[in-house]
């Protein structure tokens, strides 16, 4: 009989998997994970029947939480300036307080083993984050062009503020304002 699953060994898993992607790239062998978590080879297999599932799962639970990080707490109440500035900055605190997280994610966005239903799935967790671009756009320059062309504009914007802010962390808000005060002249 097989042994019941721990949400503590799965949760070490996607953790050593984090650390190990980020400083290995998602070529990391599944036995250094495994040594990494604290548990066999075999375990992990028991929680991702294959590496890909595991790279697939990591990628969906760091798109959940950069989502979250980004848009739990919105102030739907108020003026759409007020929203963007307040998902740019909860954005860019997620990523600059886990470098981890923020480079394993920029490796799996590349990876070919993540799956096109992930990365669909991913897009729908950051649904709030276009509509926050779409609204935002919808009178300015930017209003005609694709939204993933909008969207790599502003990962790119993003990825600029937050290596900015990693770097010179003691002007990190004033860089988190100037990629602000960018990306609003660009779209509004």
């Amino acid at each position: 009989m097989a042994r019941p699953r721990s949400a503590d060994k799965r949760t070490s898993i996607l953790s050593a998997a984090t650390r190990t992607i980020a400083s290995q790239g998602p070529v990391a062998a599944t036995a250094v994970i495994a040594k990494e978590a604290g548990v066999s080879n075999g375990s992990l297999f028991t929680y991702f029947e294959t590496k890909a599932d595991l790279l697939n799962g990591l990628y969906l639970e760091l798109k959940a939480e950069m989502a979250a990080s980004a848009l739990d707490g919105l102030p739907t109440d108020q003026d759409l300036r007020v929203q963007l500035h307040f998902m740019w900055v909860h954005w860019l605190r997620w990523a600059t307080s886990c470098p981890d997280k923020r480079r394993t994610l920029a490796h799996l966005d590349v990876s070919d083993e993540i799956t096109a239903e992930n990365r669909k799935a991913a897009h729908a967790m950051m649904a709030g984050v276009a509509g926050l671009l779409e609204q935002s756009r919808e009178h300015g320059s930017m209003q005609g062009v694709p939204l993933a062309f909008l969207v790599a504009l502003l990962s790119a914007l993003a990825e600029a503020t937050i290596d900015f802010m990693i770097h010179d962390p003691v002007n990190a808000n004033h860089h988190s304002q100037a990629g602000f005060d960018a990306l609003w002249r660009m779209i509004a």
